[in-house]
């Protein structure tokens, strides 16, 4: 495993579209292992590949103490309306106000590619969502309602 570099908010790779995944093999896993170190390393709670310069369709997400590695992921159905602030290991400086659904379902492959669906609520759902927009280019500012000034 190793850390890898997250590239910031300016860097043109994070505006892109991500690739799906079509080979489950062992550079998929070296990928899935090195952003769980680096996600452990800054104490995040998602990570999208595209953050580490990869554009394929992965994300992981911890919550819960809880890892969940998500390939090709797909929102399969949602409810709801939660407005709450995010932030983002490649958007440096302030935190923002962003409305998401409050409950969504997401099917996913494993980094097996085995078939998964997760349901998740409130700020569980939060963050899947936000680290599945990265895969489409998108980062949280751009669905801001209101920028927080983060004062660490």
């Amino acid at each position: 495993m190793a850390k890898r570099n997250i590239i910031k908010m300016g860097d043109p790779l994070l505006r892109k579209i991500s690739k799906p995944v079509e080979n489950f093999d062992d550079k998929l896993h070296q990928l899935l292992d090195d952003m769980a170190e680096t996600l452990h390393a800054v104490g995040g709670l998602g990570l999208a590949a595209p953050q580490v310069g990869i554009l394929r369709r992965v994300c992981i997400v911890e919550y819960d103490d809880v890892l969940y590695e998500l390939v090709n992921p797909q929102l399969t159905s949602s409810s709801g309306k939660c407005v709450d602030n995010e932030g983002c290991l490649s958007v440096v400086g302030f935190r923002g106000l962003v409305e998401r659904p409050e409950k969504i379902d997401v099917r996913y492959y494993d980094r097996n590619g085995n078939l998964r669906e997760q349901h998740a609520e409130g700020y569980f759902a939060r963050v899947f969502l936000h680290e599945m927009d990265h895969l489409d280019g998108i980062l949280f500012p751009d669905k801001m309602i209101k920028k927080i000034i983060d004062n660490d």
